[in-house]
């Protein structure tokens, strides 16, 4: 077996992984169901009759309207009341893939429906705001003077200002991964709204070429969302999405020639997308395209740099194994690189191979889910707090989210307005749990050494992010048709 290449205290973590796994006996389609339900808590916009989440309202009626523009809805990103568009978009890929991975696993989860309606809310905000060939607006909203103001959306009165990126004010990130949205979205609707499919697919186009042309790299949503990666790795991700959902061979060859690019990494983020790409062109080299090796040495590399008892370990994980890249919301990266290992181990076992070497260790597919199904039970509740960090799952998990619609009461409960101080005076600084339960949110997550203060003011700790989220879809997916529905009872030799 392949475990005989890792050493033995590994093996046995390994070993103990998948038992406390069996022992939790989580409800896999429960936590993916709320994990989706909570894009519906994050829309921007006039909501739809079929809205679950109850307790919000519409808000946001008038965006775009300075540039004579229409950008009502798509998403807030956080908890705050900003639509930033790049971390928007990759959102959105970030969905689309978890669709186009696992579409038997969400159909078992009755979630097909839901999930295309958590896409096609962002897509239909990418399609407006790329509103010629060179002009896509990338965020809606001052994030300083938001900010200022703890208030609900749906009592907004912070500038709604706009920004976009053009020929003359390139960003290129922005608008390539706007286009890698686009393309794979377009694939999610292939088979269900062609002419959708079409329209997203040709605009996909059109803002890689955009995006490509006029090279820049993105600066608008600074400080919030600066490029530290530079915009190389989207434009990558964006051409891979391309190839993937156009079939058309000039972007097959535009990964091709720009195979120097790709780097070995250790993060997959919002902004580092290089481990994503090489994981999409790594199943186009198993399928046959074997010019892509650089790309498939790379994704492999970044799994080694992750898996515990590698010779090559980047990124070490927490006393209770948890993998830990850094403080600031560091869930978004243990989801992001879950989605990668997910993707990757089914390419392996499609592919008929046996796994990767990482060094003096061997990791079967196996192993690679196995330690992807420690990290996503530690979400669920596995982990030293014995709680979630997934608000409403299961019997523990947040209660005072760092998020202002779920902060302050429903609009529905108190009309009246409150406004930007009250929201600071009278909610912010309260300790009593959120009135409104933003149930499948996941927080930012524990420090390094497990701990976990369940404080609003703590916002690197307790805010979510739409592509938190996102990604923990395309991470629990895989492990749907393991759902125990009833907590397991232990043997009696046990």
């Amino acid at each position: 077996m392949a475990t005989s290449h890792i050493n033995g205290q590994q093996a046995l973590k390994l070993d103990a992984a998948a038992s406390n796994v069996s022992a939790a006996g989580y409800d896999y389609k429960d936590a993916l169901s709320k994990a989706i339900l909570f894009f519906e808590g994050q829309r921007s916009g006039k909501l739809p009759s079929d809205q679950r989440v109850k307790w919000r309202g519409d808000s946001a009626l008038s965006d775009g309207k300075p540039d004579n523009v229409n950008l009502v809805g798509g998403y807030y990103d956080a908890g705050d009341n900003v639509k930033f568009g790049w971390p928007m978009a990759f959102t959105v890929t970030l969905l689309s893939w978890a669709a186009h991975e696992f579409g038997k696993e969400m159909s078992a989860a009755n979630q097909v429906g839901h999930l295309q309606a958590a896409i096609r809310w962002g897509s239909d905000f990418i399609l407006a705001a790329h509103t010629s060939p060179t002009t896509l607006y990338t965020q809606v909203g001052d994030g300083n003077g938001d900010h200022q103001c703890w208030e609900r959306p749906e009592d907004m009165d912070t500038p709604r200002t706009l920004y976009k990126i053009t020929a003359d004010s390139p960003g290129t990130e922005a608008a390539a991964e706007a286009a890698a949205a686009l393309a794979a979205a377009s694939l999610v609707f292939k088979g269900v709204d062609s002419d959708y499919s079409t329209k997203l697919l040709s605009k996909s186009k059109s803002l890689f070429e955009f995006a490509d042309k006029y090279r820049g790299s993105y600066t608008a949503s600074c400080p919030f969302y600066c490029s530290y990666s530079g915009y190389q790795d989207e434009l990558l991700w964006a051409a891979a999405w391309l190839y993937k959902a156009s079939g058309d061979n000039n972007y097959l060859s535009y990964v091709l020639s720009n195979q120097g690019w790709s780097q070995a990494v250790s993060e997959f983020s919002w902004d580092n997308k290089f481990a994503g790409a090489q994981a999409l062109l790594a199943k186009e080299f198993f399928g046959g395209k074997k010019d892509l090796s650089k790309y498939k040495t790379d994704v492999e590399s970044f799994i080694c740099s992750l898996m515990p008892g590698s010779s090559s370990l980047q990124i070490r994980t927490t006393p209770g194994g948890l993998l830990y890249t850094r403080d600031s919301a560091n869930l978004q990266y243990v989801t992001s690189a879950c989605q990668v290992l997910s993707v990757y181990a089914k390419t392996l076992k499609e592919s008929h191979v046996d796994g990767i070497q990482c060094g003096s260790a061997h990791f079967s597919a196996s192993q690679i889910m196995t330690f992807v199904k420690s990290q996503v039970d530690y979400i669920l509740g596995n982990n030293p707090m014995k709680m979630a960090y997934m608000v409403g799952f299961g019997t523990k998990s947040p209660t005072q989210l760092h998020h202002r619609g779920s902060s302050i009461p429903s609009i529905h409960d108190q009309p009246s307005k409150i406004g930007c101080n009250d929201g600071y005076s009278s909610y912010y600084n309260s300790n009593n749990p959120n009135p409104n339960q933003h149930v499948g949110a996941i927080v930012g997550g524990p420090d390094s050494n497990d701990h976990f203060n369940d404080q609003r003011s703590d916002y690197s700790h307790s805010e979510p992010t739409t592509y938190m989220n996102a990604a923990f879809v395309g991470s629990v997916a895989a492990f749907v048709d393991q759902s125990k529905q009833e907590p397991l009872q232990l043997h009696a030799a046990d």
